[in-house]
């Protein structure tokens, strides 16, 4: 079983430069990217850090890089996921995400239970 985020951005310096363009004009908004990197490139460190003393590995990939059945499963973005290619499941919303976008260690915290919940 997968645990994937998918950022409410595109990849690429291109699709981060128009995500930080719009973001400063109040267009659009990414709760998991304010989470793990905000407008640091390399992360925040207080993300690097809750991820080295948590048990999830989650991968994060951006929209554009999002498979049609994560996206469809997805809803609106940002989002977190759990499971595989053809069996997503929602574990974590827009607004979830949004209310832990400061607390790495609870988002992480979260979605452990989560996963503990759907597996045990």
């Amino acid at each position: 079983m997968r645990v994937v985020g998918i950022y409410n951005a595109d990849g690429g310096v291109s699709g981060e430069l128009r995500y930080a363009v719009d973001k400063i004009l109040g267009r659009s908004d990414c709760g998991l990217c304010d989470l793990t990197h905000g407008w640091n490139a390399f992360g925040k460190r207080s993300w690097r850090e809750a991820c080295r003393a948590s048990a999830v590995p989650i991968e994060l990939i951006h929209r554009d890089m999002a498979t049609e059945s994560q996206l469809a499963q997805a809803g609106s973005l940002p989002a977190v996921l759990v499971g595989d290619e053809g069996t997503w499941r929602l574990a974590m919303d827009r607004e979830l995400i949004a209310s832990l976008r400061k607390d790495p260690a609870g988002f992480l915290d979260h979605l452990e239970r989560e996963l503990g919940r759907n597996t045990g």
